[in-house]
């Protein structure tokens, strides 16, 4: 019952990495090393900055979820 539980847990978390990661700025990331943005610094702000935090966050539950499926 536990390595079904932890395949859900993965794929949820997969899935809503994928979602964060396509809501983020364009051209804040590596479009703007390439002249996508004239902005030399910025910083996150807003609705930004908290998408960057829950890309974290899921990013390390869906890391910690598939060593834990490794592991049992």
């Amino acid at each position: 019952m536990t390595p079904k539980i932890l395949l859900i847990i993965q794929a949820i978390s997969a899935i809503l990495l994928v979602v964060v990661i396509l809501l983020q700025q364009k051209g804040s990331g590596l479009g703007a090393a390439f002249g996508g943005s004239s902005n030399i610094f910025s910083t996150r702000r807003g609705i930004d900055k908290t998408l960057f935090r829950a890309t974290i966050v899921i990013a390390v539950i869906f890391f910690g979820v598939a060593v834990a499926s490794l592991m049992v």
